[in-house]
């Protein structure tokens, strides 16, 4: 049995360095992967483009493989953009490669697999306690439930650092966090998705320490000091059971795995 005849075609449009690359009809997933990376290596290499960008369904599996194949990073995607022939949203996806893209070897693989593959958001929080072994809860202007000192980790910065640096943008507070005390998977919520975070020992300050704080204005309504059930009555469900974790883990030593704020329960 005869395969059938391949009618597929590639066309680019291309203003001030940016080229966008166009197809139409159906070929096996080589013809497609070979003409997809010709036709980018025409447009970066012998026209001299400084990108050349593909949109398509988020649903095209083979049009989306040979663009990976080809070098394409995936930048972003366009919630129900396009309305398919049967009255479905379908999101639409966003490829692009540059001409100073690396394209081919290890480094080229990672870097496509890079953009495509799942990312998690990272937070770093530290467990403060006073003299009087009371923790430090943060009221912030942006949410009714108090936190811990700490936030969101930056692109390439470890969990570490980022624990620091939030403690210093918070409360102007130069401090040197210890070891991990909690490890607590997110669930999505209120439009967050999913994130892990990082509960480090602050350990215990000093007045000394406490009276020179001084709270960002932008972010801290005020800095708490309470005992830990107390503490727990100010935070979210979730929030509270690593607060309470933490405590238990700098009290008996270890470090405790949590899910939702609570112990995975197999």
């Amino acid at each position: 049995m005869s395969a059938e005849p391949e009618d597929f075609e590639v066309q680019l449009r291309a203003a001030d360095g940016v080229g966008v690359l166009e197809w139409s009809g159906r070929a096996s997933q080589q013809t497609v992967d070979r003409a997809v990376s010709l036709a980018a290596d025409d447009a970066l290499i012998v026209r001299g483009l400084r990108r050349v960008e593909v949109s398509l369904p988020a649903d095209d599996r083979m049009g989306r493989r040979a663009l990976q194949r080809a070098g394409f990073r995936l930048e972003g995607r366009r919630r129900e953009a396009l309305e398919l022939p049967d009255g479905t949203l379908s999101d639409v996806v966003l490829y692009a490669r540059l001409a100073s893209d690396l394209v081919y070897g290890p480094g080229g693989f990672t870097g496509v697999m890079n953009s495509v593959l799942p990312r998690k958001r990272l937070i770093a929080h530290a467990l403060i306690t006073d003299p009087w072994d009371r923790v430090c809860l943060l009221e912030t202007t942006f949410k009714d439930d108090w936190e811990l000192p700490g936030g969101i980790v930056n692109p390439s910065e470890s969990p570490w650092s980022g624990a620091v640096r939030e403690i210093d943008e918070e409360l102007s507070l130069d401090l040197s966090v210890g070891r991990v005390l909690v490890i607590d998977w997110l669930a999505p919520y209120l439009g967050w998705e999913d994130a892990v975070e990082l509960i480090f020992d602050g350990g215990v300050l000093s007045q000394q320490q406490i009276d020179a704080i001084v709270p960002d204005p932008g972010e801290i309504r005020a800095v708490h000091w309470l005992a830990p059930d107390k503490a727990a009555e100010k935070m979210a469900p979730f929030a509270r059971g690593r607060m309470l974790a933490a405590v238990a883990c700098r009290l008996g030593g270890g470090t405790q795995y949590l899910e939702r704020g609570l112990p995975r329960r197999d």
